[in-house]
């Protein structure tokens, strides 16, 4: 099969932005998956009341089926990088997606709470191979430079839009019937797979080397046992032998880790790379972001659609602005970097963020839309006006031979970031006891807790940035003009 670049090389002669038909078809289909992580997100997230209704899933089994996914996608994502790299990123990408639309019709088909977890981690794995494939399938296509800078902002906007329009799909397709939103990305997922399988160009020579199979496997299965240990403690006591054994376990798992980094002949992660402390914070500041986000939502979508019998369609419109920003703002963040470099819009979309939050607190049981939901949602989807500014402070004073590695310590923290606050956000909650018959105002009070356990996070995000970010605005603003050349991961 000839190479899409290969292809294109007279356009990019005279215009390197000027791209032949099947150049575009595969960047669209590349995108469009991406499109399907991000709807996967947040579109299950509006079905939870429902399938918890449904299949009699407790609180904290419901938050298995966010954390399953993201785990999953978390745990392995470095695995999946390096991978494709391995194995040839054509055939990780088709594989990948095939598991994917497998995964998402059986969620779609199975009534057991245990195999609807199973298989929304196993959707996360398959992302976790699909997302870092496809984005190396663009970079070593599309030649450094305009064309490169362009299909990577056709491809955030297509990553932000997944999640803006999971919201409203969501909603739709949770009113029909929640397996729908299980479903609906199988169509999707087989028509993306057959249109990579015609235009995504055959492999060359794979790189040598080898995987950190062990590495991936301790990890993840440390963050898994962590995450469950923290969302069974409150049923079996935090104190109990169960709990301690079980968080000496995790120690153990992550100990053995960091020794087989140490001595594995191609780490998963160069432990070294830990050092750069930019790279540190911008993980401490998307996790502050990511972990409040989806534990704020997780809450409020039980809570109004349980508690105050809102539909799913009117909880997704209701969240849509959030999304609407998430897209819009991968249209002028890179202008806003420019002028005033990653750590001031770090700091500032925080601290907005963290406002929103204290805003919410006021939620009562009757909330007026308009004057007391709306604009705490605005200043919360300020937020993510930041994330890209957070890829690039990641990314910024690391080599060219690491920046994939620096790329994937970034997201692997948001998506295991968000899934332990989130647990703990659970724990939370779960420790004011089920109330059966509950009113409206005892639920909020329940949950409360975990609103506030959220908000706080965000604080000390912003805090971190505020101290630490603002003071390097000089040597930030001497980082700013690479902005433009630096891969902005999208969310999910």
């Amino acid at each position: 099969m000839t190479s899409p670049a290969t292809l294109s090389a007279a356009d990019q002669a005279t215009d390197p932005t000027r791209w032949s038909a099947r150049l575009w078809g595969m960047l669209i289909t590349l995108c469009i998956v991406l499109f399907l992580d991000g709807l996967d997100v947040s579109m299950i997230g509006v079905a939870l009341p429902s399938i918890g209704a449904e299949l009699d899933m407790s609180t904290s089994t419901l938050q298995w089926l966010v954390s399953g996914y993201v785990l999953g996608y978390g745990g392995l994502l470095l695995l999946g990088g390096r991978t494709a790299d391995l194995l040839g990123r054509r055939k990780v990408f088709l594989i990948a997606l095939a598991v994917f639309a497998v995964a998402s019709l059986v969620g779609g088909l199975v009534s057991d709470p245990a195999l609807l977890i199973v298989t929304r981690f196993v959707k996360g794995l398959a992302a976790a191979f699909t997302a870092p494939t496809g984005l190396s399938i663009i970079t070593t296509t599309f030649a450094e430079g305009k064309a490169r800078n362009k299909a990577l902002s056709i491809y955030t906007v297509f990553g932000a839009g997944g999640y803006s329009m999971g919201l409203l799909f969501g909603g739709l397709m949770t009113g029909v019937g929640w397996r729908w939103t299980f479903l609906l990305p199988v169509p999707i997922a087989l028509a993306a797979l057959v249109a990579a399988f015609v235009l995504v160009p055959k492999d060359g020579k794979a790189e040598e080397g080898g995987h950190d199979l062990l590495g991936a496997v301790l990890s993840t299965a440390g963050m898994l046992l962590l995450v469950y240990t923290v969302v069974t403690a409150p049923e079996v006591g935090w104190a109990s032998a169960r709990t301690i054994g079980s968080f000496v376990g995790v120690l153990a798992l992550f100990a053995a880790f960091v020794l087989t980094e140490q001595r594995v002949a191609h780490p998963l992660v160069r432990l070294g790379i830990l050092r750069k402390v930019s790279l540190v914070r911008a993980s401490l500041a998307i996790i502050a972001v990511a972990g409040s986000y989806f534990s704020w939502q997780f809450i409020v979508t039980l809570y109004m659609q349980d508690s105050l019998g809102w539909s799913p369609l009117k909880l997704a419109m209701a969240l849509l602005p959030v999304g609407i920003m998430v897209v819009g703002s991968a249209f002028f963040s890179d202008k806003l970097i420019d002028r005033f470099g990653t750590g001031p819009v770090i700091a500032v979309t925080l601290s907005v963020m963290a406002v929103g939050y204290l805003l919410f607190l006021r939620l009562d049981t009757a909330p007026d839309y308009l004057t007391m939901l709306l604009p705490a949602i605005l200043l919360i989807g300020i937020g993510w006006v930041g994330f890209p500014a957070i890829n690039v402070q990641a990314t910024s004073g690391i080599d060219d031979e690491e920046q994939g590695l620096a790329a994937g310590v970034l997201q692997t923290s948001m998506q295991v970031g968000a899934a332990i606050v989130l647990a703990v956000t659970t724990a939370i909650v779960t420790s004011g006891g089920h109330l059966a018959g509950a009113t409206p105002q005892q639920m909020l009070d329940t949950y409360r807790p975990g609103l506030e356990f959220a908000a706080g996070v965000t604080i000390v995000g912003a805090l971190v940035a505020l101290t630490v970010f603002l003071p390097r605005r000089t040597k930030q603003r001497a980082q700013a003009p690479v902005a433009e050349e630096r891969v902005l991961e999208p969310v999910g």
